[in-house]
């Protein structure tokens, strides 16, 4: 599963895309990349987004699913 990384997300994985294998919902998406990544558990919020919508950690990922990872955004 492909997973492209903005922002401060993409600066702690060191790469603008990730893959991930194995990953079914959003929630054990967000338990992998905290695992993988343990910097990104301590920013304030870090939306997920499926298909170019935010998703729900109860939320099915299915293959092919564009997957976003979106950390806090600050306006200036």
């Amino acid at each position: 599963m492909r997973i492209l990384l903005f922002g401060i997300a993409k600066d702690i994985a060191g790469a603008p895309v990730i893959t991930a294998e194995g990953v079914t919902s959003v929630a054990a998406l967000r338990t992998w990349l905290y695992t993988k990544y343990p910097q990104l558990e301590h920013l304030r919020s870090l939306m997920i987004a499926v298909n170019k919508v935010y998703a729900n950690d109860e939320d099915v990922l299915q293959p092919g699913d564009e997957i976003a990872v979106i950390p806090p955004v600050s306006g200036g």
